[in-house]
């Protein structure tokens, strides 16, 4: 598996990984559910940063934030009863095509590194 694809990997995971956290914010009743949590944040948060250092940061952001966006709108329909709406079902289909847009346009290559800077500010 190439680096590209195992940071894509890693974005999508981390987005599971979200909706897990987030909806565990809200739910969470004792210390064992509030220790889910916290793995769940740190899981997802650790795989975003493993995710930046292979792909564009701003991208990795978007697709991560909007695939948790969109998970947790679907978790909470339909495992906890939040009322159904076609206006929210369509403003989350549009985000993930943003969301698969910026997959798309994503170079493959791994970014340059940039130059170093020496203490003075010359490079």
């Amino acid at each position: 598996m190439s680096r590209t694809n195992r940071g894509w990997l890693y974005v999508l995971i981390g987005g599971v990984f979200e909706v897990a956290w987030v909806s565990g914010l809200k739910h969470s009743s004792n210390i064992w559910e509030w220790l889910l949590t916290v793995m769940g944040i740190a899981i997802s948060f650790r795989l975003m940063i493993g995710a930046s250092k292979v792909l564009p940061i701003g991208s990795v952001y978007a697709v991560f934030t909007g695939l948790g966006t969109a998970g947790t709108v679907v978790a909470e329909t339909l495992l906890f009863g939040e009322p159904f709406s076609l206006a929210k079902t369509l403003l989350i289909l549009l985000l993930l095509s943003g969301v698969v847009g910026l997959k798309l346009v994503t170079d493959a290559s791994p970014a340059e590194t940039p130059p170093a800077i020496d203490g003075k500010g010359a490079v």
